[in-house]
């Protein structure tokens, strides 16, 4: 199958030639997907994306009349992707079911034990030779209640290490009914209103969009530390800097931003910065940002690439069937 895939970074080109063994004709570019860059697919029967390429219908079009039939996102959510569109022109659209959830679990725990123990801060004054723990004063997390909200297999292993550190641990899931072993199934207001910590695992959705707002913080503890390694829209951050300000959010701890995309994987040092709201959030020190690199490691890539050339698989096996629903 002829194929091409976008935005692809240099620690992937390895692992897609590994797990594809020549069977697959795929062209990597760097390239982000957009309408300019659409014409790359051009003869392709499918093309391999990232969260932050431009699915939207007028690219969809685009790759439509190029000839692609099929896309395939390395990624699990598919928010990114305008799956009416694609449906509409008949664009068969396959995700990665689920990789390595705990290379995300391990950094959603990075960023929490990072703001509870301020190690940048302190690994900032060691620097500049400054050896006083002055100001570094953190907190244990055994004991803490920590509230997860989503359950699926990344929300599993968040929930599995924080047993294992001794913490109490409350979860909020629609699909469950029934608490699992180690944790308790509660209402999003007493998971709010009871969570030291709030860790987020759940994908973007119109239920889901901006769940984390004004209403919804107020109602969280005095002092919540709040990380999000799921979707940056989430949360409402224009309305939760004025939490941050006043310290009724203590710490923030983010893999993933609002309005990442066109910002997130890109250097940017020699270009004019224009996202007031991203500055704002990086002038407090309790505030933690990592450019959505929680699925980075080498197991978990190489297991995405595994994955994206068994979509092509699936396709190439399947000619003339239609996999029109993510799975």
């Amino acid at each position: 199958m002829k194929a091409v895939a976008y935005s692809v970074k240099p620690f992937e080109k390895e692992c897609l030639a590994k797990s594809n063994k020549k069977k697959h004709d795929i062209t990597l570019i760097s390239n982000a997907l957009n309408e300019e860059t659409a014409f790359f697919a051009d003869g392709k029967e499918a093309v391999l994306v990232f969260v932050n390429d431009d699915v939207s219908e007028k690219v969809i079009s685009l790759l439509a009349g190029f000839g692609v039939k099929h896309i395939a996102t390395r990624s699990t959510g598919t928010d990114h992707i305008d799956l009416k569109a694609a449906e509409k022109y008949g664009i068969s659209v396959l995700s990665i079911p689920d990789y390595c959830p705990d290379a995300i679990a391990e950094h959603s725990l990075a960023l929490t034990l990072a703001l509870c123990r301020h190690i940048i801060e302190a690994n900032n004054q060691i620097r500049t030779f400054d050896f006083r723990v002055d100001g570094l004063m953190g907190f244990s997390l055994c004991g803490k209640t920590v509230g997860i909200i989503g359950y699926g297999h990344i929300g599993q292993a968040v929930a599995k290490i924080y047993n294992g550190i001794g913490c109490r641990v409350l979860v909020n899931d629609p699909n469950l009914t029934v608490s699992p072993q180690g944790v308790s199934v509660v209402s999003l207001a007493e998971l709010y209103a009871t969570s030291d910590v709030i860790t987020l695992h759940l994908p973007l959705t119109n239920d889901t969009l901006h769940m984390i707002n004004a209403k919804t913080i107020a109602e969280m503890k005095h002092g919540v530390m709040l990380i999000n390694t799921s979707r940056g829209a989430l949360i409402k951050t224009a309305e939760l800097i004025p939490f941050i300000r006043s310290g009724h959010v203590g710490y923030v701890g983010m893999d993933a931003y609002e309005f990442e995309k066109g910002l997130f994987f890109e250097d940017h040092k020699q270009k004019n910065f224009d996202d007031k709201l991203f500055e704002e959030l990086m002038t407090f020190p309790n505030v933690l940002i990592t450019p959505h690199q929680g699925f980075l490691t080498r197991e978990a890539v190489q297991q995405i690439a595994e994955h994206s050339i068994g979509n092509l698989d699936k396709w190439e096996k399947a000619k003339g069937k239609s996999f029109m629903k993510p799975s």
